[in-house]
Parts: C-alpha cells; sequence; structure tokens
C-alpha cells in the first residue's frame, strides 16, 4: 500500500508541474522575406558579326559604251567581319560602337585597253558611333534605328586606289533576345 501512496503523491506533484506555466502560447513561424532580383535593362553588350558577298558587275571606265578602252569586271568574293560594343542606357536607348575589318580578297579583274587582265586586291576597314533609339515591342524583341556618324576606309591594290570618307549614318534593325541575360 506504501508504493502506492508514494505512486500517487508522485502523479499528483508531477500533474502540477505540467500545468504551472499557464497557457502555452503557439509557435509562430518566423517571416522569411524573399527578395526579388531587380531586372534591369541596361547595361554593356557586345556582338560579332560575318559577312560573306559574292560580287558580279561589269563597269565602263569610259562614258562611251563602243570603244575598247578599260573596264572592270568584278566578280568575287569578299569577306568581312564586325565587332560592336554597347551601353544600353534603358530600355528605350542605347550608345553603340561598330567596326568593320575586312581583308585582302580578290574581288574582280581590270581589263586595260591593251586587253590585260589584272587581279584586284581589296581591303575595308569602317568604323561606326550610334546612338540607338529602340521600342520593345516584347520581352525579348525589340525594334531600333540607328543615328551617328561612319567613317569607311578602302585599299585597292591596284594602281594603290586609296579612298577614305566619313558621314552621317543610319540603319534600321530588329533585335530578338534567346535569354534574359
Amino acid at each position: 500500500m506504501k508504493n502506492i501512496v508514494l505512486s500517487a503523491v508522485a502523479v499528483l506533484a508531477m500533474s502540477s508541474f505540467a500545468v504551472a506555466g499557464g497557457d502555452i502560447a503557439p509557435v509562430e513561424e518566423p517571416i522569411v522575406v524573399v527578395e526579388e532580383p531587380v531586372m534591369t535593362d541596361s547595361g554593356f553588350y557586345l556582338g560579332l558579326a560575318y559577312s560573306y558577298m559574292n560580287l558580279s558587275s561589269i563597269v565602263q571606265e569610259d562614258d562611251n559604251w563602243f570603244d575598247d578602252d578599260v573596264a572592270t569586271i568584278a566578280d568575287g568574293d569578299l569577306n568581312t567581319g564586325m565587332f560592336q560594343v554597347g551601353y544600353k542606357i534603358n530600355s528605350y536607348v542605347a550608345v553603340e560602337g561598330r567596326y568593320w575589318f575586312g581583308g585582302n580578297d580578290t574581288i574582280g579583274t581590270i581589263i586595260d585597253g591593251a586587253g590585260i587582265p589584272r587581279q584586284v586586291d581589296f581591303d575595308v576597314d569602317s568604323w561606326a558611333v550610334y546612338v540607338k533609339p529602340m521600342y520593345p515591342v516584347t520581352d525579348s524583341f525589340d525594334v531600333y534605328a540607328l543615328l551617328g556618324y561612319a567613317n569607311t576606309d578602302t585599299d585597292s591594290y591596284l594602281d594603290h586606289d586609296q579612298w577614305d570618307d566619313g558621314q552621317f549614318s543610319w540603319g534600321v534593325g530588329v533585335a530578338f533576345s534567346f535569354t534574359d541575360n
């Protein structure tokens, strides 16, 4: 009997400890704030391009087509590359620079008054600076214009002809982004 009384006293003592704390407050989950990444539509960008042209024409160097004077037969290939760097200020305006280079391609034959054909080698370098107004049609598709200044320097290795000229340059285009970056 002594064991039963001790057991009952132990149960009563433990039950008083269990409720001594009063009301039990529910556990609150911590508030987690997830910040959305700020997507800006600005920053630097780079680009590369390759161009291939096949030329085919005949140019008479004299005003009289019935004379057998000098004629140029342009029939050849011209390969050029382009490097561009720009800074997109916002979704609507960018500033861009481009540099084209092509070199030492044979683009034709000169037939002089004596009927002797000579090959024409051609080299071109060009650069341009543009303001690029844009209109975003969708999140990944833009329509743009190019307004600026361009300078082109060409060398023909026949008689060392050279042409170097700069002037206002413009263009229109479209851009498509395959990824967000």
